[in-house]
């Protein structure tokens, strides 16, 4: 495979309202990123990629685009933001932007336009359907018993025109129509003038959903009485792949940009289709296969199992297996919308809350991929447990909520409130923890600043002043890791087969990467046990390149979340 720029890359996720308050309003802003670049480049951060930071109502934090070319007041201006890239180049930063087009804000002008009358130009920027008939009260009917992600229908009556308008989404975010090609030409539009300001990537939210059934038949998994998301039935259609290639060859492609979509439920297979480099569509995909180990047939993702690490295993090094050679994996634990992985996957007691972030870090960013890192992982953050559901501001989360607790009476408020604690979307979005200070010194200017949502109480404890000196820190760990795997690791971790170990260790996850003279062994104990395992022994010819423990050690006794990074060498 032609070697690409985002190979050797490492990416770093800023969700913008939680990450740094630059004037004390209690919202992070553009200029409070432009201010930390300096401690992203340190990281080891090639990329930064944006959660959105366009002009919004924000019903869904930014979600649902009202203008594609503006900037949301809350975050600052247009100049703003050229300040901010202007300053991420400097330092050899490429930044990526979250690219929102599955849908807009019902607030963007087209979708005013669109739904001000039937016959307006701006009507099949959007999906119209008739009601498919009126129940004895005279109340529409939707035109199919599609579900949305938000839960309830996917469809929205607007009495205005007397037609259901499509939301995969909130009612507040109607899905485009990518069928009309003005639609399509408006949207690469957009993206070349961002890229003529200097953008230099993508991530490409939703975009399998683009293409829905032909004729919008009834979806068949939903439950009798109940209405669930129809993602499951609509996602990974066959038109996306050419919308995907349309969108590459008319503007991504110009400027060599780096794109990574968002997919629910692609196969490795699938994988490929959407990766390799000859189908001219996307640079890597965002999958959740793993992230949903653990989704019980009856919660779904808001289920409390943890997921096995034999399961694990299994989706991650298939991914590996299969797209070697054919396409490229996106290396993730977190993002803005899944629970800290030190939490979920690991062990965020304090005693081991520690080396299992380490742990986690060394399992996946030394598969090849490009590595993503989401803001405050480097450090170790947790999980919060606010103690009211009125605390949270996920809008997923709160529907859930009200929906299973108020409105069906399923489940107690304290059993929803702590399926919340452990899935819900907000545990990502608490304030970055900078320093001990009020609130996680989250304003910097005005320390005593309330956050738009509140900080995580271990902040004292947890946060970036406190890690930066400290050579035991995740912090410095992190930045070890990634010097070892842009430095002496770099072809091999780039360029190497992947051999999985073991698969069906229940305890101690391990691989091997092999290329040139090289030969890379990864072994991570996963448990809070110590644990035998031979294979974690220095044997003929390798040596110890990282240990996530002070004190390293070469026997065959693996301590509790111990990774040892192995290599042999020709």
């Amino acid at each position: 495979m032609e070697k690409q720029w985002w190979h050797d890359s490492v990416v770093y996720q800023v969700y913008p309202r939680s990450f740094r308050d630059s004037n004390g309003d209690g919202i992070g802003d553009i200029p409070g990123i432009t201010q930390k670049l300096p401690y992203l480049k340190e990281l080891g951060v090639d990329v930064v990629w944006l959660s959105p930071v366009y002009s919004s109502p924000n019903d869904d934090n930014g979600y649902d685009i009202s203008d594609y070319r503006n900037i949301m007041a809350d975050f600052g201006t247009l100049e703003d933001f050229d300040a901010m890239l202007a300053a991420a180049h400097e330092l050899g930063i490429k930044i990526m932007m979250d690219l929102v087009v599955n849908h807009t804000s019902d607030e963007h002008e087209w979708f005013k336009q669109s739904r001000s009358s039937r016959d307006n130009a701006y009507r099949d920027y959007y999906i119209w359907r008739d009601a498919a008939g009126y129940a004895d009260d005279g109340t529409p009917l939707p035109p199919n018993n599609w579900g949305s992600e938000f839960g309830g229908p996917a469809w929205e009556w607007d009495a205005e025109t007397e037609q259901f308008y499509l939301h995969m989404f909130s009612r507040k975010q109607p899905d485009l129509n990518w069928e009309n090609p003005a639609v399509r030409e408006e949207i690469f539009e957009m993206i070349r003038w961002w890229q003529d300001r200097g953008v230099d990537g993508w991530r490409v939210d939703a975009i399998g959903t683009a293409d829905k059934p032909e004729g919008f038949p009834d979806d068949p998994y939903q439950e009798p009485g109940r209405v669930t998301s129809s993602m499951k039935f609509v996602n990974n259609r066959p038109k996306v792949h050419t919308w995907l290639n349309m969108m590459n060859r008319q503007a991504w492609a110009r400027d060599n940009a780096m794109t990574v979509g968002e997919l629910d439920g692609p196969t490795p297979d699938q994988g490929v289709l959407y990766t390799a480099p000859e189908r001219q569509e996307l640079s890597q995909i965002i999958h959740f296969q793993h992230v949903s180990l653990g989704n019980s047939e009856r919660f779904g993702k808001w289920s409390l199992d943890r997921p096995g690490l034999v399961e694990l295993k299994a989706v991650l090094d298939s991914w590996q297996v299969e797209l070697h050679g054919k396409g490229w994996n996106a290396l993730y634990w977190d993002n803005h919308d899944q629970p800290r992985a030190v939490s979920r996957f690991g062990d965020d007691s304090e005693a081991f809350r520690e080396v299992s972030a380490k742990a986690l870090a060394t399992a996946l960013y030394l598969q090849q991929g490009t590595p993503y890192i989401y803001q405050g992982q480097e450090l170790g953050m947790t999980n919060v447990a606010f103690p009211s559901i009125e605390d949270y501001r996920d809008l997923d989360s709160v529907n859930w909520y009200r929906t299973t607790v108020e409105e069906r009476g399923e489940l107690s408020a304290s059993d929803a409130l702590a399926r919340v604690h452990a899935r819900g979307r907000d545990n990502a979005r608490t304030p970055m923890q900078w320093s001990a200070q009020p609130h996680g010194g989250f304003s910097g200017s005005n320390p005593q600043s309330e956050p738009w949502i509140a900080v995580n109480p271990r902040y004292t404890e947890i946060n970036a002043e406190a890690q930066q000196d400290d050579p035991a820190s995740v912090l410095n760990y992190y930045r070890r890791l990634l010097t070892l795997r842009k430095g002496t690791l770099r072809e091999v971790v780039r360029e190497g087969t992947y051999e999985p170990l073991d698969p069906e260790n229940s305890s101690v996850y391990a691989y091997r990467r092999v290329w040139g003279g090289q030969e890379l062994t990864v072994v991570v104990n996963f448990t809070s046990e110590e644990v035998e395992y031979e294979r974690a022994g220095l044997g003929e010819k390798q040596r110890l390149v990282l240990s996530n423990y002070e004190e390293a050690a070469t026997t065959s006794t693996l301590r509790p979340w111990e990774a040892r990074v192995l290599l042999s060498e020709e």
